[in-house]
């Protein structure tokens, strides 16, 4: 299966540039030209790399970095910005960036640097930091592979966002509020039931006593 690559992208030229490109050196790649629209392809489909420009038309590539970094999602990105100052290359990479190429540049170079990138990636995915586990339940973050009881089971990127949220608060309530910031970010409706309906869900793969409710606060990842 091809690897899946998202290009954030917001001038047409350069996106259909490096779309036709990266589909010729045999990659999967979808295009999206704002910020906003990035963070919620992130979470609802998995990626094995993002190539993310900076001048984006609603949120910047910084804030994109920031807050897909933030959810703890760890696929490689490389920065393509027309920004060439110290400063703006520091904050890439302080941010979170893997990578960072000023415009314009070479269609062969930028191959080479995802290549690279996705290399690492695979050499990195079996790494501890790559693994969580609470007890009978284990995720491995970059192959968002989940196991409960040493069986695989299929959860969907946001399945999988909040299942790591839970296990990233041990014996924590998490209040819906906190789980919509948690797992939808920019893209909620304070208003919404989406939560029930998604632990609901969860309960249903992992079994439905793992997630307890506390009335009038929220949840619970209950292993015990």
């Amino acid at each position: 299966m091809a690897e899946r690559i998202l290009v954030v992208e917001d001038e047409p030229g350069i996106s259909s540039f490096l779309s036709k490109g990266l589909e010729h050196a045999g990659y999967d790649v979808t295009v999206v030209d704002k910020g906003r629209e990035a963070i919620r392809q992130i979470q609802d489909h998995v990626f094995q790399l993002m190539l993310l420009d900076i001048g984006l038309p609603d949120i910047d590539g910084f804030g994109v970095l920031e807050h897909v970094r933030g959810q703890g999602h760890k696929l490689p990105i490389i920065v393509l910005t027309a920004r060439t100052s110290v400063d703006d290359t520091v904050a890439g990479l302080s941010q979170g960036a893997d990578d960072y190429m000023s415009k314009p540049f070479r269609l062969e170079e930028l191959i080479a640097r995802v290549r690279l990138q996705l290399r690492k990636a695979h050499s990195q995915s079996n790494e501890a930091d790559d693994v969580l586990e609470a007890g009978p339940i284990r995720l491995e973050l970059r192959t968002h592979r989940v196991f409960v009881d040493g069986e695989p089971i299929e959860l969907t990127p946001r399945e999988f966002t909040m299942l790591q949220a839970f296990i990233e608060h041990p014996d924590q309530v998490l209040t819906r509020t906190q789980l919509l910031d948690l797992v939808w970010g920019f893209d909620y409706d304070p208003g919404s039931n989406v939560v029930d309906v998604y632990v609901r869900y969860l309960r249903l793969k992992i079994g439905m006593k793992r997630i307890a409710t506390v009335r009038g606060i929220g949840y619970r990842l209950d292993v015990d």
